[in-house]
């Protein structure tokens, strides 16, 4: 079965779809955050992305403690079941935000959605069950693509939403996540065959015991490296980009939800048309090697703008980069046997929460020193960072080729 049939394939479009709201859900919330921060009392921008920082990693605290074990689960009973519950769960955080009148609410609901998290590893287990191994890398992909049109659609209903209401953006989510529930319970196929399953253990429980256990698996632990590190540095997008618009542009949050709706475009064209057709001509890892080319560009880019015409030239470039996790990821799930593919999705959504716990508080961090307490000014400092941190981890990207 080609990529091009799965096009069609009903439970591959269903994850698609899924991910797509999801994405929604999520990037709905961005373009409002430098004002649902002044809302709550968490001070100016600078403050203000510090405290969002906090809920960020929170968020990805809670991911990272659940992730393999959801992984496990869904290896054991299912990939349906674990992730209706998980839908339920972010239907029931949506609303806990948009009722949330204090900072520590909003913090317990982001605590929730990363309880949340398996959507994701479960869904990207689904398709590898049933994408051969030589179709995942391109398969990811479409993943990427489902995520990158719901974040054209997310910050820009967000954005106009705001308008509206501070608070109407998590409503919205909250709609569209209890519609997934409803889909997932009366079109979503099981995909996972009894003869692959296999038994949950205690040491499943375990986040650190599974990701030290992947880490031994022969040919794995470069890729996961190499994963999270980029991830690492990719979190300045989401992390920072409405307070770097914001301090440097002065950009509202409609203008903030167009900028993220128009990466979401590129990022989507990118992941759905450009990935297959050069994993398909160059192969994966010379792919590869220009995803990381292009975010080291990009990074470096949008450290030094100043002006809105170097966003958009850099734009493009950073959406290339985009190819990178899902080609990471392809080259993890083609390393472990088909009974493994929900815990190395567990594994990796471990390692990208890790990195998401860490990422915000540092990137911020360092936003807020060079914007107020550093003795200079240069608000793109974070995205400098990023730019050493993935040109830091190009000796193991080459690895990967061997």
């Amino acid at each position: 079965m080609s990529v091009h049939t799965m096009k069609l394939n009903g439970p591959f479009l269903f994850i698609l779809s899924t991910l797509l709201i999801d994405a929604i859900g999520v990037g709905i919330v961005f373009p409002i955050m430098p004002d649902l921060m002044d809302r709550v009392g968490a001070g100016n921008t600078a403050q203000g992305a510090l405290w969002g920082g906090v809920m960020m990693s929170a968020y990805a605290a809670a991911m990272f403690l659940v992730g393999p074990i959801v992984g496990s689960l869904s290896d054991a009973f299912g990939r349906k079941p674990v992730l209706i519950v998980a839908l339920v769960v972010l239907t029931l955080d949506y609303v806990i935000m948009a009722m949330a009148q204090t900072y520590w609410v909003l913090l317990v609901g982001r605590i929730l959605a990363g309880l949340a998290g398996a959507t994701y590893v479960t869904a990207t287990a689904y398709i590898a069950d049933i994408a051969k191994p030589d179709e995942r890398a391109a398969s990811f992909g479409m993943i990427g693509a489902a995520f990158g049109v719901g974040f054209v659609m997310g910050p820009a209903l967000g954005g106009i939403a705001a308008s509206w209401h501070i608070t109407a953006p998590f409503w919205i989510a909250a709609g569209l996540a209890g519609l997934n529930v409803l889909f997932g319970l009366f079109i979503l196929p099981e995909s996972l065959k009894p003869e692959n399953r296999r038994a949950f253990g205690w040491r499943d429980l375990n986040p650190f015991g599974s990701i030290i256990r992947a880490f031994g698996v022969p040919g794995l632990a470069v890729p996961l490296m190499c994963l999270f590190v980029f991830e690492f540095a990719n979190l300045v997008y989401p992390t920072l980009w409405s307070y770097w618009g914001r301090q440097v542009f002065n950009w509202d949050s409609l203008t903030i939800g167009l900028t993220l709706a128009c990466y979401g475009i590129l990022v989507a064209v990118v992941q759905a048309g450009v990935l297959p057709q050069l994993t398909r001509r160059l192969g994966d890892y010379r792919t590869l090697l220009i995803a990381v080319g292009a975010a080291v560009v990009g990074f470096i880019g949008f450290g030094t703008s100043a002006t809105l015409w170097a966003v958009v030239i850099f734009m493009p470039v950073a959406a290339l980069s985009d190819m990178a996790p899902p080609l990471m990821t392809a080259f993890a799930s083609n390393r472990v046997g088909e009974d493994q593919q929900g815990l190395v999705q567990g594994i990796i959504a471990s390692l990208a929460s890790v990195a998401a716990v860490a990422a915000p508080l540092a990137l911020t961090g360092v936003f807020n020193q060079f914007v107020t307490d550093g003795p200079m000014y240069v608000p793109g400092a974070p995205f400098l960072l990023a730019g050493v941190l993935v040109i830091a981890i190009l000796p193991l990207i080459w690895r990967l080729k061997y």
